[in-house]
């Protein structure tokens, strides 16, 4: 018992340096970039892609650090940049749809590849799905919004 404990220990503290290992660089990176300007630049440039959706332009960075590294990895900044942007939550479940289809797409898309998988279908695959529910949460959150879903009341249920 006492081993196992002291092995889990041990396990936890090595996760946590790994992980602060790559998630302290890109934090750092992040504030550098936003410092820069070039966080907006990079909003800016995927602002079509978030406005069909119906989110601010502020939600394209998030998404973007999702695809990207991850939600392991991209956790802390997705909700610094939800925080400081003041992201509505429609949009926080908007990125978190995206994000459950199509995340760390690079680095899932490479490990496949090296077992024979088609790179390119793979990809196209996972971005295409995640768009697709993407786009049908946006319509139907909206709908919710407007108050335009047929919704069962309790008596109707039971």
């Amino acid at each position: 018992m006492i081993d196992a404990l002291k092995e889990a220990t041990i396990g936890s503290i090595q996760s946590i340096k790994q992980i602060s290992i790559i998630v302290i660089p890109i934090m750092l990176a992040m504030e550098i970039l936003k410092d820069m300007g070039l966080l907006d630049r990079i909003a800016d440039w995927f602002s079509p892609v978030v406005r069909i959706f119906g989110m601010k332009k502020e939600s394209a960075f998030p998404l973007v650090i999702g695809i990207i590294i991850g939600l392991s990895y991209g956790a802390g900044i997705i909700f610094k940049a939800a925080r400081e942007n003041k992201l509505p939550k429609k949009d926080l479940y908007l990125i978190t749809y995206f994000l459950v289809a199509a995340h760390a797409v690079f680095e899932d898309t490479a490990i496949f590849a090296a077992l024979g998988v088609s790179a390119v279908l793979l990809l196209s695959t996972r971005l295409a799905v995640a768009a697709l529910f993407t786009f049908l949460a946006s319509k139907f959150l909206k709908a919710l919004e407007r108050g335009e879903t047929n919704e069962l009341t309790t008596k109707e249920r039971i």
